[in-house]
């Protein structure tokens, strides 16, 4: 088996294990899904060349939310522009539309903490969201940018927050 071979496989493999979570963490900026699906193949196609070039190996599962998280962004500032150029005044959120009553209490919920972490600081929105996909305080620091201390604080700040909006 040639080299290139092995890193094609590798890349593979994991596209197999990490292309749904990085997907629904590509998604969580906000931008639609064919974008999301962009992100996460423009991934793997640095994931490939990042291998093939002989760099470092060490927690590629990390480097993949880094990179998804630094492509995504980019990808909705772009949209966020382009949305702004064509319609200055569009609305940001649609209203919800409730049937039975448990779907109701559900949807109010849901609607009060996804308000919740909106309001939430976007590096703390990420700080949760990586975390939640189960990466350490250590890998979060690495693909945000930010201290350990700054990751701690963050996830703190933010549980608080959505525990308090939940109470409501």
């Amino acid at each position: 088996m040639t080299r290139s071979t092995r890193i094609e496989r590798e890349v593979l493999d994991l596209f197999d294990l990490m292309r749904t979570r990085l997907l629904y963490y590509a998604l969580s900026f906000g931008i639609p899904l064919e974008d999301g699906e962009d992100v996460v193949q423009e991934t793997f196609f640095a994931l490939f060349r990042h291998l093939q070039m002989e760099r470092p190996r060490e927690n590629l599962h990390g480097w993949l939310f880094r990179v998804t998280h630094h492509l995504a962004l980019k990808r909705r500032l772009k949209i966020v522009a382009e949305v702004k150029r064509f319609v200055p005044d569009a609305p940001e959120s649609g209203a919800l539309n409730p049937s039975p009553e448990e779907l109701l209490l559900f949807q109010e919920r849901h609607t009060r903490l996804g308000s919740a972490l909106k309001a939430l600081p976007q590096v703390d929105q990420s700080c949760l969201r990586l975390r939640a996909e189960g990466l350490r305080y250590r890998e979060i620091s690495k693909i945000l940018g930010i201290s350990l201390g700054s990751v701690s604080a963050s996830l703190v700040r933010s549980l608080a927050r959505l525990e308090q909006a939940d109470r409501r």
